[in-house]
């Protein structure tokens, strides 16, 4: 029998008996009724779960959630401790020059690809895609560890990196550039809410916290290094680094030490 959703979409129901004779005329006008009657709710179900769904890819399981709870209005938001994750590809505006659109497009959703990968195994929420950058969280709330989460977000590091180097060995062979990135790691205190136009708001993290890790990222480019951590989350992951010295960020009054993974 059809079950007429109210966008015009028909989907069908399935009846079935094992009594000789089948149903009768009057019972399969009754089924016609219930038919009817379960389609507002197989709708609503639908609905919900394709909603839960695109708010899972394209903001994030948690954040998600909490628009989903309600929080909706500009200004709703919190102070939250986190790690935060900020990673970028080196040379995009070259690649964006010298590459066809579809493999440049195929690089950044490899490059992405992994990356997503990386931080999800370990715990982490992609809060979003900034052209060839990406904001991660590995948010601390009341009784999680703060060493657990940053050895959390440094295996993710390190599995980006292993993951990138096998994805370069394959492009390599095919004659492909290669993915090159930066990616810093910071520890610290961001608000965590709706910023934006009363008609158009972007769910996300702001303040110093994520300033200073964009900061690192972009000085691990002068460094020549692919991961750079800051001194708070060095001190925190109790986890053997290595010290890159100190260095002047722009913005930040005081000389910053950053710290690599140490292989």
């Amino acid at each position: 029998m059809p079950m007429v959703f109210s966008s015009g979409e028909i989907n069908c129901i399935s009846w079935l008996t094992d009594r000789p004779g089948g149903f009768t005329d009057a019972e399969i006008a009754g089924l016609a009724d219930v038919a009817e009657m379960l389609t507002v709710l197989v709708e609503t179900q639908t609905h919900r779960r394709i909603v839960r769904i695109l708010m899972d890819t394209y903001v994030g399981h948690r954040t998600g959630e909490r628009v989903l709870l309600g929080a909706v209005k500009r200004g709703d938001g919190e102070t939250i401790s986190a790690v935060i994750w900020y990673c970028d590809l080196r040379g995009f505006t070259k690649l964006s020059d010298a590459l066809p659109r579809d493999s440049l497009l195929d690089l950044l959703n490899e490059y992405f690809e992994i990356m997503v990968n990386a931080v999800s195994a370990e715990g982490g929420e992609v809060l979003k895609f900034i052209g060839d950058g990406m904001l991660t969280i590995f948010e601390l709330r009341a009784d999680d560890s703060v060493v657990q989460h940053c050895a959390a977000a440094l295996r993710a590091a390190r599995a980006a990196r292993e993951a990138v180097a096998a994805r370069n060995a394959e492009r390599a062979a095919a004659g492909l550039a290669e993915i090159r990135y930066g990616l810093a790691l910071h520890l610290g205190e961001v608000t965590y809410g709706n910023i934006g136009a009363p008609n158009r708001l972007d769910f996300t993290v702001i303040g110093p916290a994520v300033n200073h890790a964009s900061r690192i990222e972009k000085l691990a480019a002068k460094l020549d290094r692919r991961v750079v951590m800051s001194a708070s989350f060095a001190a925190a992951a109790e986890a053997p680094l290595k010290s890159l010295g100190t260095h002047s960020l722009p913005g930040v009054v005081e000389p910053q030490e950053v710290f690599t993974l140490p292989d």
